[in-house]
């Protein structure tokens, strides 16, 4: 299984951090700021943002979190893009953790399918989930 390093300082060439967004695009705190030093656009709540992939999971007034089966329409468009980028190494982030308050038993399960894509890289919680 691929593991995302926990603390993400620098990407190299063709590597994606995935990261939760607001589906306003307003990239201020959390992976989402951090995200704003790897290339994340203001203004764009989701898709590739040249060195960045955002996932909502937070509502556009940033007032609530993104019901799961929402934020699940979004994992799987995201999980297409990487089944058709396989150049690409995404580094995905422990989305939806922090600031929308979910726990990772709860947004772990919508990415199940990553762990046959060998592009895809998992934080350890998500990972811990599956082997549960």
């Amino acid at each position: 299984m691929n593991i995302t390093n926990p603390k993400i300082t620098y990407l190299c060439s063709g590597e994606i951090f995935v990261f939760g967004s607001n589906e306003s695009g307003r990239h201020g705190m959390g992976a989402a700021k951090d995200a704003m030093k790897f290339g994340a656009i203001y203004g764009q709540a989701f898709g590739l943002q040249r060195q960045t992939f955002a996932i909502p999971t937070v509502n556009a007034d940033i007032t609530g979190k993104l019901e799961i089966e929402k934020i699940k329409e979004y994992v799987d468009s995201f999980i297409n893009y990487a089944k058709t980028h396989c150049n690409l190494r995404f580094l995905v982030t422990e989305i939806g953790c922090g600031l929308a308050g979910f726990t990772a038993d709860e947004i772990a399960p919508l990415f199940k399918e990553c762990l046959t894509l060998n592009n895809v890289y998992l934080p350890i919680k998500f990972i811990h989930y599956f082997k549960q």
